[in-house]
């Protein structure tokens, strides 16, 4: 709501800035005495004339109740007279006669002779109407004609305060007719005194607001509630101001008699809070948006794939700017052609339509941004048609592009990496939208996120790829068939990561069979890659010299020479002979070889663990020995520990949950195998790769049942 300049504009807001100084410069000098109260009935400002009377500096009223600074007599019924003009408004007269003594506490027990005075207490109210405290004027019967004369000026100043203030003064009727006139009213609205008078006043108020006004007033003037509105009044100019309104009834011999408003001109705070109100709004909006960049930040942490990536960029973006549909889409390899990564995302007509092959040569919103590498912004229809009726290359490409189905507006963003163009990001609209300022630059930095994560996630890609393929070729197809021995694996990745877990099992020359499972720890290529080099070492080391303690050390040696310090691999390595189920093991860091014989409970091999590969120490190899009936389960750390489970609470729960196994389970890899990978990870989030491989002997030769040789992934 603009100002109307032409009418000279009002202070507001009462005696609200003045109050420091105001009384203190119209009221100091009145020879009558002057207070004001607050609404606590302590004095907040006193005149020199009030405090003589009781022989005191008026500094000393400042902040004091009645009763610090008054005789008791006088302090108990100014209260009641103070209590009676806060309560309702009305003022109160009260007449002390000349035996009331004048002094202050030093003369309150005594003393004749002062003179008559009359206390006129009155409310005073501050700009919203509401009560706020008390005035009060004391005037000293026979007081001189200088007394007198001081009063009046007194009084033409208080009229004077308020004639310079924000409000318009006037008075109505008991039936609500202006019965008087009020020329600030006037040169307001620039009403003559005929236009004025009578209900002609309801003539400036704004059609929007004169229904509800008149409806309230003449509520109020059946009722005698107070009259409490604000509506927008014409000015001179024909421009609107808006007010605030109170009036209140006066009653005389408990009938009313009249009723006095006042109008306040609050058309700058109005603005002001309008402007507040847009700027928190702005500031919501731009805190709601950062807020949105820092969950897509977060979220594309944990986000491995481009699918991934696209699924939180299209639904961060379009929830936080209200868009029908988001979509990405990459160019190919050939750098010639878009492949759009979510389809739904795209309508099945119009610019950039599901079903239409794109190539950096079709008009389109996705190609138009990769092609300038620029936001396209197209807020309507005809813009559309604009931009692209020149570019369309014949009659169905002007009516693929131009049918928009239920889309209006569009926005197109490039995604660049380096500079380079990977593809685009689009968002439509249900109908007509300018993007402002503020959302171009929110969805530019959304674009600029995409767009690394889009190339973060392709280089993962490419190499969980590599990883996943380097990995199944070092994992065995199937395991060997050997008489006397069933065996079973099964190796699960951790989600879609690839890591350093295998499992191996080969002969011997001397007819052995050397079994090892290990671990590098860490996760992709490079994890892969380390796992291929430690087993194709330890199948060399165990074709010259199959000894445990003999083929750990030579590992050590390849990791002195050849690996990181910080690659920390473990295995363990176990060389048995199938006829009699004898043989040595040595360890290196691994989790200990869970054992289960018949008739006995579940044990962990209790030969010490050496430090794993790299980490100088003599290597040592033990017997081990696999009775007939009995079965070995070897496993990497992934099946017994995790983030809420530590190492020796898995090894702890995975004895118990061996012991708890059906009977029958002993002699059956397979299943075996099965009930501890599920009881062992039920409850319990797979943040680690997992391997374990079963080998059992059986009691006899009728006991092999099912594939003696499995292997699962």
């Amino acid at each position: 709501m603009s100002a109307d300049t032409s009418v000279p504009k009002q202070r507001e807001g009462g005696l609200g800035e003045f109050e420091p100084w105001l009384p203190d410069a119209v009221l100091r000098d009145a020879s009558a005495g002057m207070a004001f109260l607050d609404a606590s009935m302590r004095f907040a400002w006193v005149n020199p004339a009030l405090a003589a009377m009781y022989d005191r500096q008026a500094p000393e009223f400042t902040g004091q109740p009645v009763g610090a600074v008054w005789p008791e007599v006088v302090a108990r019924r100014a209260e009641a007279a103070l209590h009676q003009v806060l309560a309702d408004g009305r003022p109160v007269t009260e007449t002390f006669a000349g035996s009331v003594p004048a002094a202050g506490p030093s003369s309150a027990s005594g003393g004749t002779g002062s003179p008559e005075r009359v206390f006129h207490w009155f409310g005073v109210r501050g700009p919203d109407g509401a009560l706020g405290g008390a005035g009060l004027i004391v005037i000293e019967d026979g007081a001189e004609p200088a007394t007198h004369e001081a009063l009046r000026r007194s009084e033409e100043r208080y009229r004077a305060l308020v004639q310079g203030g924000a409000q318009i003064i006037w008075v109505s009727s008991p039936s609500g007719e202006m019965l008087e006139d009020s020329a600030q009213w006037r040169w307001i609205t620039g009403q003559t005194v005929e236009e004025f008078l009578g209900e002609g006043w309801l003539e400036s108020i704004h059609p929007e607001d004169r229904e509800r006004v008149e409806r309230d007033w003449h509520d109020c003037l059946e009722t005698g509630r107070i009259f409490d509105e604000r509506f927008r009044m014409r000015t001179r100019s024909g421009s609107y101001r808006h007010y605030d309104v109170r009036a209140v009834p006066i009653e005389r011999d408990g009938v009313i008699a009249e009723w006095a408003g006042a109008c306040t001109d609050v058309t700058s705070q109005r603005e002001a809070e309008e402007m507040r109100g847009r700027l928190t709004d702005q500031l919501s909006a731009a805190a709601l948006r950062t807020a949105r960049l820092q969950q897509a930040t977060a979220m594309l942490a944990e986000a491995l794939d481009v699918e991934q990536v696209v699924a939180v960029i299209t639904e961060v973006g379009r929830t936080a700017i209200g868009a029908l549909r988001s979509a990405v889409a990459l160019l190919d390899d050939d750098k010639l052609g878009l492949r759009v990564v979510n389809r739904d995302g795209l309508a099945p007509v119009g610019p950039d339509a599901a079903g239409v092959r794109l190539t950096l040569d079709t008009p389109s919103v996705m190609t138009r941004a990769i092609a300038t590498r620029r936001p396209v912004l197209i807020a309507d229809p005809e813009e559309l048609r604009k931009q692209f009726e020149e570019e369309a290359d014949g009659a169905d490409s002007v009516g693929r592009v131009l049918e928009t189905g239920d889309e209006q507006a569009w926005v197109g963003l490039p995604l660049l990496a380096a500079g380079m163009p990977l593809g685009a990001l689009r968002f439509s609209f249900t109908k007509p939208r300018q993007i402002t300022e503020e959302e171009r630059v929110f969805l530019e930095a959304l674009a600029g996120q995409c767009a690394l994560a889009v190339e973060r996630a392709e280089m993962y890609e490419k190499e969980h790829t590599a990883a996943v393929t380097l990995q199944r070729s070092l994992l065995p197809d199937e395991l060997p068939r050997v008489a006397g021995l069933v065996l079973d694996a099964v190796y699960l990745p951790r989600s879609t990561e690839v890591g350093g877990d295998w499992y191996d099992v080969f002969r011997l020359p001397d007819r052995r069979l050397a079994v090892t499972v290990g671990d590098v720890m860490g996760k992709g290529l490079l994890a892969a890659a380390g796992m291929g080099r430690v087993r194709n070492a330890l199948r060399a080391l165990a074709l010259t010299d199959p000894r445990p303690a003999a083929v750990l050390a030579g590992l050590d040696r390849l990791f002195t020479a050849t690996e990181l310090e910080e690659q920390v691999t473990t295995v363990t390595y176990l060389v048995i002979d199938p006829e009699t189920g004898e043989g040595q093991a040595g360890n290196a860091g691994h989790p200990p070889t869970l054992l289960l014989t018949p008739g006995a409970l579940p044990v962990l091999d209790g030969a010490e663990a050496g430090t794993p590969l790299g980490w100088a120490s003599p290597r040592r190899q033990h017997a081990f020995r696999l009775p007939p009936g009995s079965s070995a389960v070897f496993y990497s750390d992934g099946l017994v520990e995790n983030r809420r489970r530590g190492i020796d609470a898995g090894l702890d729960e995975l004895v118990r949950i061996a012991a708890s196994a059906p009977e029958d389970m002993v002699g059956a890899p397979g299943p075996l195998l099965e009930y501890l990978v599920e009881n062992m990870l039920a409850g319990h989030e797979q943040d680690d790769d997992v391997t374990v491989l079963v080998m059992h002997v059986p009691a006899d030769a009728g006991e092999i049942s099912g594939d003696p040789g499995a292997a699962r992934e």
